[in-house]
């Protein structure tokens, strides 16, 4: 079984292919992360509304989603191609807002990769509104869209043995946040206290996909961190 799906997004249209992943899942491939993340998020509104068909499951990705647990995949996939995607920035979600010292060692290898100021990278960073595309690596471990390939770095040559709980770093497209001391190769911006995962807590983990994110810079004066 295969379907391509097309669903028209504001004036743009979307080509998605369906894949069988054995006999009740689908693997939906699309064109990029933003078309990725307005699937997504038209699955959850589906869901959340009780007009979308029975599924386990929902696992974003880069660019794809898998939907495990289907009835009738194959049902589903035939269904797609009327599907109408709202544009990314209608989507309702909780915003988070990270408070962060913007202290990291990498900061000024950001700003010299985007030809800017440190200063520059705080408010390029501040300003942008971010959404969790999807999770990974570790758990509580959010991969965050809204800077655009324009702001694009590269990971570090030499990945650091241990990155601290709370490092904001910037890799290729993405901007993520360590929840817990790991290794590493993201180049790192900034720190933040907020806790990002949490096992005692309902649900333990901050960030989920399609939450949106705010990151706001603060200081440490030696008695705790403060708005700039």
């Amino acid at each position: 079984m295969s379907a391509t799906a097309r669903v028209n997004a504001t004036a743009r249209a979307f080509r998605g292919t369906a894949l069988p992943v054995g006999d009740r899942a689908l693997l939906v491939e699309l064109a990029d992360g933003e078309e990725t993340a307005a699937f997504h998020g038209e699955l959850l509104r589906r869901r959340a509304a009780g007009t979308l068909p029975a599924v386990r499951e929902i696992v974003p990705a880069a660019r794809t989603v898998l939907l495990d647990g289907l009835d009738d995949p194959a049902g589903f996939a035939a269904g797609l191609g009327a599907w109408e995607l709202p544009p990314p920035d209608s989507r309702e979600s909780d915003t988070v807002t990270l408070p962060v010292r913007y202290d990291g060692p990498d900061l000024a290898e950001v700003a010299t990769v985007w030809g800017v100021s440190e200063q520059e990278v705080v408010r390029i960073h501040t300003a942008a509104e971010f959404r969790v595309a999807f999770c990974g690596f570790a758990p509580g471990f959010g991969y965050l869209t809204g800077l655009g390939e324009r702001y694009a770095v590269p990971r570090r040559a030499t990945p650091r043995t241990a990155v601290p709980a709370g490092s904001v770093g910037l890799a290729g497209p993405y901007t993520g946040v360590y929840p817990r001391s790991s290794p590493g190769g993201w180049q790192v911006i900034g720190t933040t206290d907020t806790v990002l995962w949490d096992a005692s807590r309902n649900p333990a983990a901050l960030l989920s996909p399609g939450t949106r994110v705010r990151f706001t810079a603060v200081e440490d004066d030696g008695h705790g961190s403060r708005s700039r």
